[in-house]
């Protein structure tokens, strides 16, 4: 365990070894030590990024395990993230006897964490909330409080606990240590640090993009109610077997599972509208294996911790550039390869580019994939799968069952109908025969053209100057507004051509100054006004 050289006990590195940590990651690198020495301190770092253990190895360090009283607190946005980060707390207290976290949550029974909390709990793990509940009730007391973490602070005053936030701090000691971790920064955040924490230090991870490398990030263009055949596509064909699907509505997450029910795909919903027993029970089945699509809305976006998700799948465009940037760090963790999909629908495309420019990632567009590209994708999955099974040694040989089947049919014919029996076994379905795209639009005819719009030319106006031709003998060219090469020059006296004899033009050019000739001349007879051009002979 060199690599986590910090001054930490032997406890917690057996502790952290047996969680299979083999480096610090950025965050952890640049929080532990300050934490360690008592400092205040603001963590900013894309979701995923270790920043639970960034401030729990500090804070298992500084717990007294002997005294019973609550030494530590951490406010979660969310249950299942308050419960998962007490879980994280106890694995790096396993060595250490007597420290106890425990996670309080509002949809729990209230008595058994009255029960927990009497019997004594070091480190307290709960939502704004909740832990105001137990505050008013004289159940938790925080005045021997030595540090305070603030998870995922910009989610928890967007759901607008800030007065709760305020409340608790202003009921701890005024020495106790702060820290504030936050995958992004607004100006609220600012704000609060400023008001509650001391000389903090601004941590923050370098990075380019908003989001991790490890996501691939794509978009596709798609009408409102091809969105279900499209998903159901996207996990054929990339062969997914663990995906979550994020909505904005909790009637869009019952219609998102009945659809991909009855498509045979095993998903489940979680929204608010859940009891707090049935969202285990779904978070137990989706942890378990036996659920492979979670549909959720953005409860689940910040309290989600499992590191074998596949794809996040945006089936709504999120909101804002936050939730986009929190929803999409539930893939791509601990190192992996991640992949986020975001269906979008007519002028939402403006609003993701928004969020491009924003979060500075590469986020590529992509065609929806037609009933051809997911059987040649099988296909092909197929095959690699069938030749390292030919190819494995040790695999069991079934030759007479190979005989039965070439007795009957030929190879060609027994593959063709082997590949047909796995695409039913499969269970999965989608329409083919349907096409999805977003025809492009036609292109406009071109305009055709028309002659110059403005003052009538001479019919010879534009020919090339030909000293041989009648009409140009004599003539030389001139430079006019109109053409190089229009083969006369006006007149600056009264604009008739320069060689008497020929005829006059019916040109007037108001840029040349001037004065027109007497077929362009306004006459007002009846007004009695005068010619224009004429001089005032009474002046």
């Amino acid at each position: 365990m060199e690599n986590f050289s910090f001054d930490i006990s032997e406890e917690t590195l057996r502790a952290i070894q047996d969680m299979g940590y083999v480096k610090p990651t950025p965050i952890q690198e640049m929080t532990i030590e300050p934490l360690l020495a008592g400092k205040d301190l603001i963590g900013q770092a894309q979701t995923g990024t270790g920043k639970t253990a960034a401030f729990g190895i500090p804070l298992v360090e500084m717990v007294d395990a002997s005294e019973k009283c609550t030494q530590a607190i951490v406010l979660s946005p969310t249950r299942e993230l308050a419960v998962q980060t007490a879980g994280e707390i106890a694995k790096l207290a396993k060595y250490r006897p007597g420290l106890r976290a425990l996670a309080v949550y509002g949809g729990q029974p209230i008595e058994r964490q009255l029960r927990e909390l009497k019997f004594g709990a070091q480190v307290v793990v709960g939502t704004p909330g909740r832990v105001m509940d137990h505050l008013d009730r004289g159940t938790l007391d925080l005045s021997q409080v030595k540090i305070c973490i603030l998870d995922e602070a910009d989610e928890m005053l967007d759901m607008g606990f800030r007065d709760d936030i305020e409340t608790i701090l202003s009921r701890t000691n005024d020495s106790r240590q702060t820290a504030l971790f936050s995958a992004t920064m607004p100006f609220p955040i600012m704000s609060l640090a400023q008001k509650y924490l001391k000389e903090p230090e601004y941590l923050k991870v370098a990075n380019p993009t908003m989001t991790v490398d490890a996501i691939r990030q794509t978009y596709i263009q798609i009408r409102s109610f091809h969105k279900a055949e499209l998903l159901s596509r996207l996990l054929i064909m990339g062969d997914i077997k663990r995906a979550l699907v994020f909505m904005n509505t909790k009637l869009g997450v019952e219609e998102a599972v009945t659809a991909l029910q009855n498509r045979g795909f095993a998903a489940a919903g979680l929204h608010g509208d859940m009891r707090q027993i049935e969202r285990d029970a779904i978070m137990a089945r989706f942890k378990a294996g036996t659920i492979g699509i979670l549909i959720s809305t953005d409860v689940a976006a910040r309290g989600l911790d499992i590191d074998d998700v596949e794809a996040v799948f945006n089936y709504d465009i999120p909101l804002d550039v936050e939730q986009y940037v929190h929803r999409i760090g539930r893939t791509g963790r601990a190192g992996k390869q991640g992949r986020a999909y975001t269906f979008v629908v007519g002028r939402e495309l403006s609003r993701l580019w928004e969020y491009r420019k924003i979060t500075k990632a590469p986020i590529l567009a992509e065609q929806p994939p037609s009933g051809k590209d997911i059987q040649r994708a099988q296909e092909k999955r197929f095959i690699e799968r069938a030749l390292s099974i030919a190819n494995d040694p040790e695999r069991e040989k079934d030759s007479e069952s190979v005989e039965k089947l070439l007795s009957g049919a030929s190879a060609e014919d027994v593959i063709s109908a082997l590949l047909k029996l796995l695409d039913e076994a499969s269970g999965k379905s989608f329409h083919p025969e349907l096409d999805i795209r977003i025809p492009e639009p036609p292109k406009p005819a071109p305009k055709p053209r028309t002659a110059a719009s403005g003052f009538a030319r001479p019919a010879f106006a534009g020919k090339p100057y030909d000293r041989s031709r009648p009409q140009d003998a004599g003539r030389r060219p001139a430079k006019t507004p109109y053409s190089r090469d229009a083969g006369f020059k006006r007149d600056r006296r009264d604009g008739n051509d320069r060689h008497p004899g020929k005829p006059q033009r019916n040109f007037y050019d108001p840029r040349q100054n001037k004065t027109p000739p007497e077929k362009h001349r306004t006459t007002y007879p009846q007004s009695g006004r005068r010619r224009s051009g004429e001089r005032n002979e009474e002046n």
